[in-house]
């Protein structure tokens, strides 16, 4: 196992990440309301670690446990806070520049006091038709019961004065209509200039309207927002259906503990302390003084405006030759395996295959894990029109996936209703393998063809996302697939896998017998080398055996787009150990594992990044890939990923996120060259 000095927290090597979302925001090549965009997803990112990481050290510290993975909750919440400060303070330097810069292009966001005579109409009209009816003031009393705050929902704090009665003053809340109102208001063209008015700016227009019964005169708003625990329990009662079990948390989880309070920095001291006692915060615990607007999230809703090369260029998907118009996707798997590189490929292809399936005479059933689903999912449609074609369709649906569990209950009801076998998992593991079989009778036979993926079934972020997905009719890898769900189906059953690595029985054992592999070929004095794509790094047994493998003179190039908790360049340690991060228009979701193995190549593509919880906790899937062809087209993939010479960074100890230095020798956007090769190479 490493040492302390040997490995980053994982919360501050994440945080680091999401500093290299805010580069992007800051980066000048960026189209302007990408950059806006990127801020957006910056504070969604930093949202959802509060609702997870934060909430979990919080809870160690106050259960009283003095040390949690190398230190104690408190010195790590500390860490936490003296960074998140300082990302504030670049996100509002970054904001403010992508505003300046959008009014050169004709694209102004102004407030309610900037607003002319003929905006002010509009606003008045707007907020009488659209927003007063969604509004619910509530007068906020020292005595009467506080009003329950939901999470990550944006809350205008209000102070009501009167200038003859200054003693005289109370405080309203208003939640932001957000769910029903977009927070963007485009207002009338004025000489071809483009103006935005913010939902919160609305109602500040219109305080006067909403509080003119009351005996006030002046009125000023604050934002406030918190965030609340996102962990749940799941009761043991064995009298609910573990449908019911999980209902019933999520909406317990909406009343988790605040974990993090932000507010207008301009907010008075005694309005903010009273919201703060009324939350159960303390002054010193997760508080985060911002500006006027919070919820930044909502900036990757933002209009498109103004001219096309504000926006990234849109570029068409490609068709993959292996597939051709007319001809059975059965039929050209007989052949050979093909593999669809997302989001360059379209994904139709997967819709395709289950849709053929559907209405295929030969097609005897269907089988599926399910983790995320688009919100209108294509693939939930074939499926029921597979069943509703009389297959039979097993689908393992993971009714616990974060954040997504609700959407997952209504989708396994949705299918229990039309007739499909719902299998819950395994107790106690995460369902996080993307496997898909079909079963087809040919020549009075069963054969099986399979579709491995390192991403969800989900169409949407398949647009948005880089993955890849295999399709393959390899009988020894089908077979072991098949075993998967029928250790899905009979958890009391156990296999063994020859193909596969599957976790949580072999996949690290695996792992490690073939990085000592490479171990052995180096102490013989050969080339010995690794690669590896991952979105995260935490595991610290598999951070130790790539130090051994480093200091045995293994090669070893990773990429890892998130959490990298390794640190290259020790001296005598990780020497031979490079890691590089790319962020860029798409989100880097593919997990690759390339062994030089003496010359025989080995290479893997996994659902799993190697972290505890994926390699102990969940039912994960890696498939070796044995097709020579698609073997260079991920070798291909890697090389072009490595020598990215404009979003790479380089992760090191320091955690600065810099560039390479020899970015001006290497080549052009990786995303961009993979897409010409894909197109130009393979078409």
């Amino acid at each position: 196992m490493p040492s302390k000095k040997e490995y980053i927290n994982r919360e501050i090597s994440w945080l680091s990440f999401n500093q290299r979302v805010l580069q992007e925001a800051a980066d000048e090549t960026v189209p302007l309301l990408e950059r806006l965009k990127f801020l957006g997803i910056f504070s969604s990112n930093l949202d959802e670690f509060y609702r997870v990481r934060v909430a979990t050290h919080t809870r160690m510290m106050n259960a009283g446990i003095k040390k949690a993975m190398g230190d104690s909750p408190k010195k790590v919440l500390n860490q936490i806070q003296k960074v998140v400060l300082k990302l504030r303070d670049q996100f509002d330097e970054i904001f403010n520049d992508v505003l300046g810069k959008l009014e050169k292009e004709n694209i102004f966001m102004i407030n309610e006091v900037q607003l002319n005579t003929e905006q002010q109409a509009f606003v008045q009209k707007y907020f009488e038709q659209e927003v007063r009816p969604q509004l619910v003031p509530i007068m906020l009393e020292e005595k009467r019961k506080f009003p329950y705050m939901q999470n990550q929902i944006i809350y205008l704090a209000i102070h009501l004065s009167n200038s003859n009665k200054p003693d005289k003053v109370h405080y309203a809340l208003i939640e932001l209509p957000t769910k029903t109102i977009p927070r963007f208001i485009e207002l009338p063209k004025l000489d071809e200039k483009n103006y935005i008015i913010m939902l919160d700016d609305i109602i500040r227009f219109a305080l006067a309207d909403i509080f003119a019964i009351l005996d006030y005169d002046t009125f000023r708003a604050y934002t406030v927002k918190l965030t609340r625990d996102a962990e749940f329990d799941i009761s043991d009662d064995i009298t609910k259906s573990f449908y019911e079990k999980i209902a019933k948390s999520i909406k317990e989880r909406q009343k988790g503990q605040v974990v993090r309070f932000v507010y207008d920095r301009e907010m008075p001291d005694d309005m903010r302390d009273f919201l703060l006692t009324k939350t159960k915060m303390k002054d010193d615990e997760n508080l985060i003084s911002g500006g006027r607007y919070h919820n930044a999230r909502d900036f990757m809703g933002f209009p498109t405006l103004g001219d096309k090369q504000l926006t990234f260029k849109k570029i068409p998907q490609l068709t993959h030759p292996g597939f051709t118009i007319n001809k059975s996707i059965f039929e050209s798997l007989k052949t050979k395996d093909i593999l669809l590189h997302y989001p360059y490929h379209s994904y139709h292809y997967v819709i395709e295959f289950l849709r053929e399936a559907a209405i295929d005479p030969k097609v005897k059933s269907i089988k599926i894990t399910l983790y995320r689903l688009a919100r209108n999912s294509n693939v939930i449609n074939a499926l029921i029109n597979a069943m509703r074609n009389g297959k039979s369709v097993t689908v393992v649906i993971e009714l616990q996936a974060r954040f997504d569990e609700e959407a997952n209950i209504h989708w396994a009801n949705r299918l229990t209703e039309e007739g499909a076998r719902i299998l819950d998992g395994v107790p106690g593991l995460k369902v996080h393998a993307k496997l898909l079989q079909i079963s087809r009778k040919e020549s009075g036979k069963d054969v099986l063809y399979t579709y491995i993926s390192t991403g969800n079934f989900n169409e949407s972020t398949a647009k948005l996302y880089s993955d890849h997905g295999l399709f393959t009719s390899h009988v020894a890898v089908s077979k072991e697939v098949k075993r998967v769900f029928d250790f899905l189906e009979n958890n009391y059953k156990t296999f063994a896998y020859k193909h596969l690595l599957v976790s949580p029985f072999f996949m690290r054992k695996k792992l490690a017998r073939l990085i000592k592999n490479e171990i052995k070929i180096a102490n013989q004095g050969k080339d010995a080398y690794i690669y590896i794509k991952l979105n995260n790094l935490v595991d610290k047994e598999m951070i130790g055996l790539l130090y051994q493998a480093s200091s045995a003179g293994v090669k070893i190039k990773m990429l890892i787009r998130g959490i990298c908790s390794l640190i290259p360049g020790l001296p005598g340690i990780s020497e031979n150990i490079e890691v590089y991060s790319i962020l860029d228009k798409y989100l880097e979701h593919s997990r690759i594992i390339v062994f030089g193995n003496d010359g025989d190549e080995k290479y893997f593509l996994s659902s799993a990044d190697w972290m505890i919880r994926n390699l102990d906790n969940r039912i994960e899937v890696a498939t070796p890939v044995y097709d020579s062809e698609i073997q260079k087209e991920l070798k291909n993939f890697l090389n072009i990923q490595f020598n990215d010479g404009q979003k790479a960074r380089v992760i090191d100890k320091a955690l600065e996120n810099n560039y390479r230095k020899d970015r001006e020798k290497l080549g052009e956007r990786a995303q961009i060259a993979q897409y010409d090769f894909l197109k130009n190479e393979l078409n």
